[in-house]
């Protein structure tokens, strides 16, 4: 291996073992010195890649955020249309949540004002929402009446939501509650029930969701 391959499995060993402290003990209860011990490195090879703890935690912040895009457009592009869209990236959000330790600390450090190193990701799920229900107006999918911003609220209120109760029980993050909030929320988007989307998700990684507990394989970024 080289010298750089080193050094970048290094960094990602980092961001992992500082996930896994930040999710266990808190930002502030996390220490330098455990991060680097579960990466199997020295303090002073954590301080080659990392100035400072916040260096850190914005590492784990970024890498969250550009996993949660790369799915999220992954599912977007396969998923037959916007509606159905919407319900395919609420079950990977909540599989990646659950599943992947840096997603989930990064996005807890992300709601957090005080360590935000980058743009809102609830600010931007909301925008993601808001998008996919007004292309399916668009094409017809939602009932003519329903103001867009109503469903929208209620959709992000409810995934951040089970984020939060996930914190004492991971079951909140499952396929089955997420299934279950579109079963309350189709009937008051599509009022013909033989044109209402797949509450379960039709995309396969909505399927690994409903077959394990871990995370699949990242989609490239490339």
């Amino acid at each position: 291996m080289t010298r750089q391959g080193r050094s970048e499995r290094t960094r990602h060993a980092l961001i992992r073992s500082a996930a896994q402290s930040f999710d266990e003990r808190g930002y502030v209860q996390a220490k330098l010195s455990t991060i680097s011990a579960g990466a199997g490195v020295s303090t002073g090879a954590l301080h080659f890649h990392f100035d400072t703890k916040a260096a850190v935690a914005a590492a784990v912040e970024a890498e969250a955020t550009r996993t949660l895009y790369a799915f999220a457009r992954t599912v977007q592009r396969q998923s037959p249309n916007a509606l159905q869209a919407l319900i395919d990236t609420t079950h990977v959000l909540a599989q990646q949540l659950s599943g992947d330790v840096v997603v989930r600390a990064g996005f807890r450090l992300n709601c957090q004002a005080a360590h935000r190193s980058g743009a809102d990701l609830r600010l931007r799920w909301h925008a993601c929402v808001t998008d996919l229900l007004t292309r399916a107006r668009t094409q017809g999918s939602l009932a003519p009446d329903l103001p867009v911003a109503e469903p929208a609220g209620s959709i992000v209120g409810a995934t951040v939501g089970f984020e939060v109760l996930a914190r004492e029980d991971r079951s909140w993050l499952s396929a089955p509650s997420v299934t279950g909030l579109w079963q309350s929320l189709l009937p008051l988007l599509v009022v013909d029930a033989s044109k209402r989307p797949e509450p379960s998700g039709t995309h396969p990684l909505t399927r690994v969701q409903h077959q394990n507990d871990g995370s699949p394989d990242r989609p490239t970024t490339r």
